[in-house]
């Protein structure tokens, strides 16, 4: 696996617009109505294999919501404080107690109108969680989060170069693809570091300077 070498990545910040749908139009769709809705459906179970996209989801829904003033919470394989939108990251990692206080806070957020987002690795039928909160997460929406095929991921590394400014030839996106992080956003920050590293030296993109950023 590869990794960035020269700190100079900016941090990757999620939101619902950087998200590339690719097949998830349908659930980008829901989880935006979802995030507008005062009323309705306010609980949504994401889930699918790693570096799908689920957990940018997440916290690209918690960042909506502070921005519209809303109190939000995230927590990856842990339980947050009660806020008025509550994301849970990797449900299947929670222990007993974790369990226990979800299940309490799904209750709380469903009679308060709040809403609880949650991802995990299967389906709700199939998690090995307490019967009575693994029923609850598939009382609401459930979405599959759909991986990127590489095609989708060469456009948006094309579209993400375009947004700051630099060509991006073809045999770097393919080296890229290749020999880099399967996930978008690590993807997208060894880019970043590319393009940083490309204005540093004064020259276009290139496969070699693509090396130089990355190490086996």
């Amino acid at each position: 696996m590869t990794q960035l070498l020269l700190g100079i990545a900016p941090e990757w910040i999620p939101t619902l617009d950087n998200f590339v749908a690719g097949r998830n139009v349908e659930l980008l769709a829901a989880l935006r109505q979802a995030l507008a809705a005062e009323q309705g459906e306010r609980g949504l179970y994401l889930w699918g294999e790693a570096g799908s996209g689920k957990s940018h989801l997440l916290q690209a829904a918690v960042g909506h919501a502070r921005a519209a003033g809303q109190a939000a919470a995230y927590a990856c394989a842990a339980v947050p404080e009660a806020a008025r939108v509550v994301a849970v990251d990797e449900v299947e990692k929670l222990d007993d107690a974790a369990q226990i206080a979800l299940f309490a806070l799904y209750n709380r957020l469903r009679e308060n109108g709040g809403m609880l987002l949650v991802s995990g690795t299967q389906a709700p039928a199939f998690l090995n969680l307490r019967d009575d909160l693994r029923t609850r997460l598939g009382w609401g929406l459930v979405y599959q989060v759909h991986a990127l095929s590489d095609a989708e991921k060469a456009q948006a590394l094309k579209q993400h170069a375009q947004a700051r400014g630099f060509d991006l030839p073809g045999e770097v996106t393919t080296y890229l693809l290749r020999h880099g992080r399967r996930d978008l956003p690590a993807l997208l920050a060894t880019l970043d570091a590319l393009d940083e590293h490309c204005l540093r030296l004064k020259r276009i993109a290139s496969v070699p300077l693509l090396k130089e950023v990355m190490k086996a």
